[in-house]
């Protein structure tokens, strides 16, 4: 027999409350920053699009502190280092127009709007679409800009030539670490006269000083290009191929990855095609047998709690996908990255408030 008393409850509680009417005080919280206006909500293909429905804030750059921002979403539309397949530029396009995605990390259980100021602030502005030391140089000029004024930059891109000038801006003071979501290792050399292609800004990275190799992870290394990644090994790198992620199990990749981390700052890098072509061919290099976008997403939270300084998420091709998933990954991708951000910029104001109300040991 039905529980007609639990029935009554539930009538009582539901049948007269409108969409906006959400009692869960957690829940609560992400409903009054959707329904504004009542149980109206903003239609997700109307307005301006802009990197996961951020506030478009192209001026913030004319600030040297970025507007008080904490986090910058940014475009890097340059695919002047690809080895393959070009149409990358056309990747922060893509990921602007995705819709719904946020504003609730369900897994996590963040708000990353709430507890934030953030913002898509435009693309990277290119002297020369044509040269690619110039954008490198763009680039890094940039995102330096960002990090002085103490905000977190994520990026979209563009080929993972970016991959380069954004750590040697993040990675200025002190040499960062690094978690690397690819297919390829991307630590090959110069190919045709030029280093700065997309197939080994990490290398560069190292030999700059701006990468610790030592605290370096790379997750889903797989494909015919294995041969040109010894650098990986001989740096010190810490590599685990996509056959691997599937034998040890998403978890201990989780584990593995936060123990080569550590405490210290980390940068998170995540190439599209580290996906399996079945969730995301509209890349340039696309390698069979990837990760699933459940197994990517699960090893991004995994993260949580580290302290990350900056991210990408690159080779985004649309072109070459009619169905727009890629974007969509990419973009859920991004979100995912905010959040770890997010936990991460408040981790730290957090330690920065407790050694300020510190007492004082007399001598």
């Amino acid at each position: 027999m039905p529980d007609t008393s639990k029935l009554s409850r539930l009538r009582e509680k539901y049948a007269n409350a409108a969409g906006s009417d959400i009692f869960d005080p957690e829940f609560k919280q992400v409903a009054d920053l959707v329904f504004k206006d009542g149980d109206k909500r903003p239609a997700p293909y109307a307005g301006i699009p802009t990197l996961l429905k951020a506030p478009y804030h192209p001026d913030a750059a004319d600030d040297p502190h970025f507007g008080g921002l904490n986090v910058a979403l940014l475009g890097v539309p340059m695919d002047l280092g690809v080895t393959n397949r070009a149409g990358a530029r056309l990747g922060p396009r893509a990921v602007r127009a995705i819709e719904r995605v946020g504003p609730y990390e369900h897994v996590l259980r963040m708000v990353p709007s709430s507890e934030c100021a953030i913002a898509d602030i435009g693309d990277v502005p290119f002297r020369s679409r044509f040269d690619l030391a110039s954008c490198h140089e763009d680039i890094e000029a940039f995102i330096g800009r960002i990090v002085q004024a103490g905000v977190t930059p994520l990026s979209v891109g563009g080929d993972h030539s970016i991959g380069l000038p954004i750590l040697r801006a993040v990675g200025k003071d002190r040499p960062v670490g690094m978690i690397h979501i690819d297919a390829h290792c991307d630590t090959g050399g110069s190919f045709e006269g030029c280093k700065f292609h997309h197939g080994g800004p990490f290398r560069q990275a190292v030999l700059d000083g701006v990468l610790d190799p030592d605290r370096t992870i790379q997750i889903g290394i797989r494909g015919n290009s294995e041969y040109l990644w010894e650098f990986s090994f001989d740096a010190g790198m810490t590599v685990i191929h996509a056959e691997e992620v599937a034998q040890m199990g998403i978890e201990a990749v989780i584990q593995r990855a936060r123990a080569v981390a550590g405490d210290g700052p980390t940068y998170i890098s995540f190439d599209i095609d580290s996906l399996d072509p079945a969730f995301a061919p509209g890349t340039g290099t696309p390698e069979i047998g990837g990760l699933s976008t459940l197994e990517a997403l699960t090893l991004l939270r995994g993260l949580i709690g580290l302290d990350i300084i900056g991210g990408d998420v690159v080779e985004v091709a649309p072109q070459y996908d009619p169905t727009s998933n890629t974007a969509h990954a990419a973009a859920q991708v991004l979100f995912e990255l905010l959040c770890l951000s997010t936990r991460a910029i408040n981790l730290r104001r957090d330690q920065r408030s407790t050694a300020t109300a510190a007492p004082r040991v007399e001598p």
